[in-house]
Parts: C-alpha cells; sequence; structure tokens
C-alpha cells in the first residue's frame, strides 16, 4: 500500500512539474503600422516583444489574450489589425482595443476611432 501511495505521489509532482513545459499558445497583435524599432513591454501577464509589425508573446497567462491585454499593446504601438492567441479577436473587440491606440506622430494623444 505504501508503494502504492508513493507511485500516486510521484506522478501528481512529475505532472505538475511538467505542466508549463505545455505552455499556452503565442499570442501575436498584428499592427496597422511597423514599430520604428524593436519593442520590448508587459501586458496581460506575458512580455511582448515588437518588431516589425507584430508583437509576439510566447510566455503567455491566461490573462494575455483579453481585451485588457489588447487594449495595452495598443497603447503602447499604436492600432493594431489583428490580434490572436489560438483564435482571431472578433472585430467588435479589436475596435475596443483600438479605441485607447496611440495616434503615430501625435505624442500622447489618443486615436479617435
Amino acid at each position: 500500500m505504501k508503494l502504492l501511495t508513493l507511485a500516486a505521489a510521484c506522478a501528481a509532482v512529475a505532472t505538475l512539474s511538467a505542466a508549463p513545459a505545455f505552455a499556452a499558445e503565442p499570442v501575436t497583435a498584428k499592427l496597422q503600422q511597423p514599430v520604428a524599432q524593436p519593442t520590448k513591454f508587459i501586458a496581460g501577464g506575458a512580455m511582448f516583444n515588437c518588431e516589425a509589425d507584430a508583437c509576439v508573446a510566447t510566455a503567455t497567462t491566461s490573462e494575455t489574450f483579453s481585451t485588457g491585454a489588447c487594449k495595452a499593446v495598443a497603447a503602447k504601438v499604436g492600432p493594431i489589425a489583428a490580434f490572436t492567441g489560438g483564435k482571431a479577436m472578433d472585430e467588435a473587440r479589436l475596435g475596443a482595443c483600438n479605441s485607447v491606440a496611440i495616434a503615430r506622430g501625435a505624442g500622447s494623444q489618443v486615436a479617435k476611432k
């Protein structure tokens, strides 16, 4: 009986320690305009790396593919053409993201939709 309990405990520990190896899919923000230079920032609990016309987070959390994270990305780098994380964000939620996007070349003004 002790051996069976020990085997079950070992299996549980192995399963829990292997969980981070099965990370969620990356979240990608396809930008309407490319960034001027590579940029990194945290949004939705993940590090986004932006280069050219895309920002990608590979070590995602349950909050990374959310409207809040999308808004944070748009506020940092401008309007987003598509936001995906296993599936594409719908147009209504994408519009909400872009409502806070920085207007390119306008400093800290917020773009109006």
